[in-house]
């Protein structure tokens, strides 16, 4: 009959002797501590029942083990993270890996908020505009020669402005007659169209699109009597103060093209010299 008093796995009497009970089973410390101790992670000796077992991600230390690789400072009670399983103190940690601040050079910490742009770290604090120094945070910005502005102090000290409504232009913008404009500020003086990325042309210093320029200044066709613009190397023919597009130069009998050809006149109309000899 087994003694309750006897060793769980030697069944060594423990009167008299110190023992441990683990889920209610009693065992001397030598089986206990060959059955359920831990060798430690740095010194790989076992951590004795009598020792405090610091344990993290199933690994364990000796108290007198669980320090920083790097400074060798103790880690017990202090907060601590891990690099490829090595044990390291936050300010350790934070030194070999955590960024920098592009502006003022020193550590940003674990867990404190960080501003980032094209590569580039900054303290929240830091990352501020050149001109007024007030933090960006969220807002919109402008980055040139490397440093940061806020928008109103970047229109104020770089941006050129509109010839037409004097207001800064900050993105994109059309240059015309050597002068800046907004996009939507450079217009048909017609029929206030955009201009932008279309074909335009001008009459005394003021820009037309195509169509209002044609229907106010262009000549019109004596037959179709639609505007003959003249633009883009379109050609036309002019006779005796009128004008023909090309395809509408025909004898106005036979239809027969007269462009490059003799042709006769009556009154307004044109004829080839065939038709012309039966009028």
């Amino acid at each position: 009959m087994v003694d309750p008093y006897d060793c769980t796995k030697c069944n060594e009497t423990l009167y008299g002797k110190k023992y441990i009970l683990k889920e209610e089973q009693p065992y001397c410390v030598k089986c206990y501590e060959a059955v359920f101790s831990n060798n430690c992670e740095v010194c790989k000796q076992l951590i004795g029942c009598t020792s405090k077992d610091l344990s993290y991600k199933e690994r364990h230390w000796h108290c007198d083990c669980f320090l920083c690789t790097k400074c060798e400072r103790s880690l017990v009670d202090r907060p601590f993270t891990t690099k490829d399983e090595v044990l390291m103190c936050t300010d350790c940690y934070s030194n070999e890996y955590s960024a920098k601040c592009h502006a003022c050079l020193k550590t940003i910490m674990p867990g404190s908020k960080k501003m980032e742009h094209k590569g580039n770290s900054w303290h929240e604090n830091c990352f501020a505009c050149n001109r007024c120094h007030q933090p960006i945070g969220t807002k919109s910005f402008v980055q040139k020669d490397f440093n940061n502005y806020c928008l109103p102090c970047y229109e104020k000290q770089f941006a050129q402005q509109c010839v037409h409504c004097k207001k800064p232009i900050t993105t994109g913008g059309v240059n015309y007659h050597d002068q800046p404009w907004h996009k939507e500020c450079f217009v048909c003086i017609g029929c206030r169209q955009q201009l932008a990325g279309q074909r335009f042309t001008s009459r005394d210093d003021f820009a037309y699109c195509l169509d209002c320029f044609c229907n106010l200044f262009a000549k019109k066709c004596a037959y179709c009597t639609d505007p003959i613009s003249g633009l883009g190397g379109s050609k036309y023919i002019s006779f005796e103060q009128r004008q023909w597009h090309n395809d509408c130069f025909n004898c106005k009998k036979c239809s027969v093209s007269l462009v490059g050809r003799g042709f006769l006149t009556c009154k307004d109309d044109i004829f080839c010299p065939d038709c012309g000899r039966d009028i």
